[in-house]
């Protein structure tokens, strides 16, 4: 992508939005550059997988670019664009299963790829959550979303939001226990 241009790259973002929402392509092409590794980076801890992560973020650029005449609230963009990288990242995953939302029992998760002794990092254990789970997770710490905002976003109850944080995060804490008190 080429470099927008510089009242573009210093523009206040809910004026770049209400540009691209008129239509204008360079304010759209500086969205997706201020955008795109946010995007990429919460596929990829949704998924683990760069190439899918790459893959759904166009998908949802694409759909942005469609759908942001749409966006009434410029200041809302942030948002509104999440809404839409979530929606996509659960249709990816009901594509994959008949119900993304079922939370296999510890016995069929998958086994870890490595040895013992060997240092786990943070994607690989989350790799290893369910979807729904990781989902819950990744928008509760690296999204600093509340409860009832996740529950808003995935469309999943509030207690189940809950229950999914409250046992994602005690496995978390059991497969990470070489990287010392995670207190």
């Amino acid at each position: 992508m080429r470099e927008s241009p510089s009242h573009y790259r210093e523009g206040p973002e809910p004026l770049v939005v209400s540009l691209a929402a008129r239509g204008d392509r360079h304010a759209f092409e500086e969205l997706v550059r201020r955008r795109q590794g946010w995007i990429r980076g919460l596929f990829r801890r949704f998924s683990g997988d760069v190439t899918l992560a790459d893959d759904l973020s166009q998908r949802v650029f694409l759909k942005m670019w469609r759908r942001i005449r749409s966006l009434k609230d410029p200041t809302k963009f942030a948002g509104w664009l999440k809404q839409i990288a979530v929606n996509e990242w659960i249709d990816h995953q009901r594509k994959q299963s008949a119900r993304w939302d079922v939370v296999a029992e510890d016995n069929e998760l998958v086994a870890p790829a490595t040895t013992p002794g060997t240092a786990i990092d943070l994607d690989q254990a989350l790799a290893e959550l369910p979807a729904v789970v990781r989902v819950c997770i990744v928008l509760a710490y690296h999204e600093r979303m509340t409860h009832p905002e996740i529950a808003a976003l995935t469309g999943l109850p509030s207690g189940t939001v809950k229950s999914h944080i409250r046992r994602g995060s005690a496995r978390l804490r059991e497969r990470l226990i070489d990287y010392g008190d995670s207190q």
